[in-house]
């Protein structure tokens, strides 16, 4: 399973990218491209599969069981940590 101790996007990184000399909208894609190579990472060590060969089958399923994980044992037993205001948004429409 996935540490879940490792930050997406640690300070010095954000302090990086605010130094960078790039307008708010770039700063903000940097922030997240390189929150979602590290997310993309943990996701194919948690398939066992190369990030190249990820499909977007697997990565919905590994945030489908991320979610479930949140909803059956608590936040802490997730990787991601964000609150979830309404659970009853979760449904299979």
């Amino acid at each position: 399973m996935f540490d879940q101790s490792v930050q997406f996007l640690t300070p010095e990184e954000s302090a990086d990218v605010d130094k960078a000399l790039l307008t708010s909208p770039e700063k903000f894609l940097t922030r997240l491209t390189i929150s979602t190579s590290k997310l993309l990472k943990a996701i194919a060590e948690d398939c066992e599969t190369p990030i190249s060969e990820l499909t977007p089958q697997q990565i919905i399923q590994w945030f489908e069981a991320d979610s479930k994980r949140k909803q059956e044992q608590g936040i802490n037993a997730s990787v991601l940590k964000w609150e979830a205001q309404d659970l009853k948004d979760v449904t299979n429409e």
